[in-house]
């Protein structure tokens, strides 16, 4: 596909490339980036993740992963419970027309409106 490398990249994260690109045109190379830029990387790094803040930014995943953990933002196991799983009912049902017609209805997990449905078709029946 024709995208460029900063496609999905919104809001603040743009934002602060913009920052750190104008930050880095005013000084020389290997100069010591300010406290301020890193700390909003950090933050934005919990959004965004690390690897793609940092590549959106153009800096060390792994100085940049350091600044995150100082800072204590990114949990490092976040454990998610499985939904609950539904034990089907089950019940039966007897009905029996005043002619002596019967019917006996065993449900496993159906809903209410199959068991109008059946129910129905049995009353309206001749």
């Amino acid at each position: 596909m024709g995208g460029t490398r900063d496609d999905g990249v919104r809001g603040g994260l743009a934002q602060l490339a913009r920052r750190f690109a104008a930050w880095r045109q005013g000084h020389a190379f290997g100069a010591r980036i300010p406290e301020p830029l890193w700390d909003a990387a950090a933050a934005l790094a919990v959004e965004h993740g690390i690897s793609r803040t940092a590549t959106t930014l153009k800096l060390g995943y792994y100085d940049l992963k350091k600044r995150v953990d100082r800072k204590g933002s990114i949990p490092a196991f976040v454990e998610l419970s499985p939904p609950m799983l539904s034990v089907p009912s089950v019940c039966t049902i007897e009905l029996e027309k005043r002619d002596g017609s019967r019917m006996r209805i065993e449900l496993k997990g159906a809903s209410p409106a199959d068991l109008a449905a059946v129910s129905r078709s049995f009353w309206e029946s001749p």
